[in-house]
């Protein structure tokens, strides 16, 4: 029956699957081929989703189900703006090695700073062109990360905040050596972003950072991988997502429940606002719930009402901008 068995398939986790075909050469076959469809799929699914190059913003823009158009004219003017803003490519080391690539936007004469995590599959300065003169008017140093695997910083393999969270740690220290041990730290992540800023957060930080914002985490990458197949492929989880889960231990160091942010923000002692939309379907809205409920911190909720995937500012920017003035005032000098 080795025929039907290709040589890379992960023999331990299907065997149990194979073992149910053992009274008959027939079903044992259809066990095989049927195993080893599912490995295809799951491999398909982890390249796609997990490896650079393979996952495509485009994909993801149109999977959010937000009507981006609306937004493009103001989006495309704020980034014209920024880039007239002084600013500098700054280059750091991670854990293991990779080169990570943040812009810094000076604030002459401040001592607070927001460092900023965006989406997956985006870049920095794409995510928050809009926010970034929202936080340089209110006195911030502006650093905008590129997370690793994503615009100008090294890497394979995509986070989602399992190992970002120790990249973001290493930002917080580059900011700390360049602002001095007086400086105040805001962390604030969009998405994937928010998710690394949550699992950060879970961390023991420096006492230089004093909030944190989160604007549409997700609880975990495998969770919303999960709501994903279930909601816009119709697809069971089981076995796709636990062979998808094995390949990122053994490939990308790290599982995609390994991280949860659900978890991560119960061991939080950094006061924290949670944002989202209530009509996000990509990361559902039950999720912000979760994590809120979740986190044992000084925490706010500000649930946007019609605002899909990522669109919370865009959608209400004065009700934003106050939730996260409310911070500032509350939490920095």
């Amino acid at each position: 029956m080795k025929k039907f068995l290709p040589n890379h398939l992960p023999i331990n986790p299907i065997k149990k699957w194979l073992a149910k075909g053992r009274t008959g050469k027939l079903v044992f076959g259809t066990a095989a081929l049927g195993a080893a469809g599912e490995y295809a799929l799951a491999r398909y699914f982890f390249r796609r989703t997990v490896i650079r190059g393979n996952a495509k913003q485009s994909r993801t823009m149109n999977m959010s189900g937000t009507n981006w158009e609306i937004y493009i004219p103001g989006i495309r003017a704020s980034k014209e703006w920024l880039r007239s803003q002084p600013q500098e490519d700054i280059f750091i080391t991670a854990y293991d090695g990779l080169k990570l690539h943040g812009t810094y936007f000076p604030c002459e004469g401040s001592d607070k700073a927001v460092i900023c995590f965006h989406g997956y599959t985006s870049e920095g300065l794409n995510d928050y062109s809009s926010l970034a003169k929202f936080y340089l008017e209110q006195g911030f140093h502006l650093m905008i990360v590129d997370e690793r695997s994503h615009g100008k910083s090294e890497g394979t393999y995509i986070g989602f905040g399992c190992l970002d969270r120790r990249d973001a740690k290493s930002w917080i220290e580059y900011v700390i050596s360049r602002l001095g041990e007086n400086c105040q730290i805001m962390l604030h992540g969009i998405s994937m972003g928010g998710a690394t800023v949550l699992m950060a957060t879970g961390l023991s930080l420096p006492q230089q950072v004093k909030a944190a914002v989160s604007d549409c985490a997700f609880t975990s990458a495998y969770e919303v991988f999960q709501s994903v197949l279930k909601t816009m492929y119709h697809l069971p989880s089981f076995p796709l997502m636990n062979l998808a889960d094995w390949m990122a231990k053994r490939e990308a160091g790290y599982g995609l429940n390994e991280c949860n942010a659900k978890k991560e923000v119960a061991k939080s002692q950094t006061p924290t606002l949670f944002i989202h939309g209530d009509q996000d379907t990509f990361v559902p809205c039950s999720m912000v719930y979760q994590l809120y409920g979740a986190c044992h911190s000084e925490k706010k909720l500000l649930v946007i009402p019609g605002a899909s995937h990522a669109e919370a500012y865009y959608k209400d920017p004065a009700a934003y901008e106050s939730a996260v003035n409310q911070m500032i005032h509350q939490y920095f000098r």
